[in-house]
């Protein structure tokens, strides 16, 4: 099997037919690669768009959005270079990454920071992508500024974390019940138990009521009134989820507030977006400041087992979960 193809979206991943696909080696044309895929990320949307939570995604398609490999065709000066990548087009209007190979444009191909192992290039794509990119959108933390990340210990709390954390940002994070912080950090993560503590309160206290400078909110309405009342004058909310799509919102407290919310959706960030946000993040990938999510071998599957692997995702593992199309 060298690829997987969903014939149509399914109701539910017991009705979603995976066909298994041997193909050749594709060639590539004029201003493309041909990657030989080693590891692949599969994200919550992968398996959501397979499910039909995304009505724009064009089935029968090859799934995955995040890839690291090795380029077997194209430019003489690439060919068997090790490389990254992820795309919001990949998987969803064009065919993705959970195969052996894919064919991607030159231009939006990037070289892998030596320090990270071709596993672990394959599942940091989306993550930190939508972590970065929510950072630029409202201006990304500087030294002593305050972050609040709801949803800490999830991939992209993680990925907030430690961006915010390697710039020098004062940082809280939110979880449900009480743990600790699970991922890298450069600096302290103060971990708040939503289930007893009233988050605004505790963030206002310890900052001498000044409150959050940036909200990245991963899980969106379950934490939306206390997001606002912790944000300080001036503070900007990054929105990237939610359960329910109407909220409460105090429209007074939000212009008094000098307020800023700001929406991301990577899907519409193509392969040529997501590789200069790579662009963005490799040196601190390269010096050490940021770290690929571990990947468990028990959470690593060949395209044989893809469904298995999309059934973990689904039931929420915490690990990060892994294609590798090709096995040592």
């Amino acid at each position: 099997m060298n690829t997987i193809r969903i014939a149509a979206r399914a109701a539910n991943i017991d009705a979603l037919v995976l066909e298994g696909i041997t193909r050749t080696e594709p060639r590539a044309e004029p201003g493309q690669c041909v990657i030989e895929v080693h590891s692949a990320g599969v994200n919550p949307s992968d398996v959501k768009a397979a499910l039909g939570a995304m009505p724009h995604a064009v089935w029968p398609r090859t799934p995955g959005r995040d890839y690291a490999g090795v380029i077997v065709d194209g430019p003489s000066a690439l060919v068997g270079k090790l490389v990254w990548g992820s795309g919001g087009e990949l998987g969803i209007r064009r065919d993705g990454t959970h195969a052996r190979y894919l064919v991607q444009g030159v231009d939006a191909v990037r070289v892998k920071p030596a320090r990270i192992p071709l596993r672990e290039a394959g599942a940091v794509g989306v993550p930190f992508i939508t972590a970065y990119e929510g950072l630029r959108r409202v201006g990304l933390p500087q030294a002593g500024d305050v972050v609040l990340v709801m949803g800490g210990n999830g991939k992209v709390g993680q990925a907030t974390i430690q961006l915010a954390t390697r710039a020098g940002a004062r940082v809280f994070a939110v979880e449900r019940t009480r743990e600790d912080y699970i991922g890298h950090a450069s600096g302290p993560v103060d971990m708040i138990d939503a289930g007893t503590t009233d988050i605004a309160a505790y963030v206002r206290d310890r900052t001498g009521g000044h409150g959050a400078d940036i909200v990245y909110n991963t899980v969106g309405s379950p934490y939306f009134e206390q997001a606002n009342a912790a944000l300080a004058i001036g503070g900007r909310q990054v929105f990237i989820s939610t359960i329910d799509r109407a909220v409460p919102f105090d429209i007074f407290a939000f212009y008094r507030g000098q307020h800023t919310y700001a929406g991301i959706d990577t899907l519409a960030l193509d392969s040529l977006a997501c590789a200069r946000i790579l662009d963005a993040l490799a040196p601190g990938f390269e010096d050490g400041s940021l770290q690929p999510f571990p990947v468990q071998p028990d959470m690593v599957y060949g395209l044989e087992d893809a469904a298995a692997a999309y059934r973990a995702v689904l039931q929420g593992a915490r690990e990060r979960v892994v294609l590798e199309p090709v096995r040592s």
